[in-house]
């Protein structure tokens, strides 16, 4: 069974994932996650890791952080915000990253 970790921090999250090789920024688009030219839709992508952050003082500090790998092998990292901060995440991709 793999490991799972504890990051404190966001910050500290995306720097031990770009160490293990999640180095691309990935994006919400519509109906798909996108990065660097390239467009992931539901099926073509895993999420492999999920942190989830709550501000200790604002409920706008919430965020998660996705460690994903696409079918073709790409791998990077997603950053959320959820709850109010969410608005706008298109329903089949915000169904799979919180599958």
């Amino acid at each position: 069974m793999k490991p799972i970790y504890h990051y404190a921090t966001v910050t500290e999250a995306l720097t031990k994932l770009k160490e293990q090789g999640y180095t691309v920024d990935f994006n919400l688009d519509e109906n798909c996650i996108s990065c660097v030219g390239n467009k992931f839709s539901a099926d073509e992508f895993e999420i492999k890791e999920v942190y989830r952050y709550e501000g200790n003082t604002d409920p706008a500090d919430q965020a998660t952080v996705y460690a994903i790998e696409s079918s073709t092998g790409v791998k990077g990292v997603l950053v959320t915000g959820y709850g109010i901060s969410s608005d706008g995440i298109y329903a089949e991709i915000l169904k799979k990253l919180r599958g």
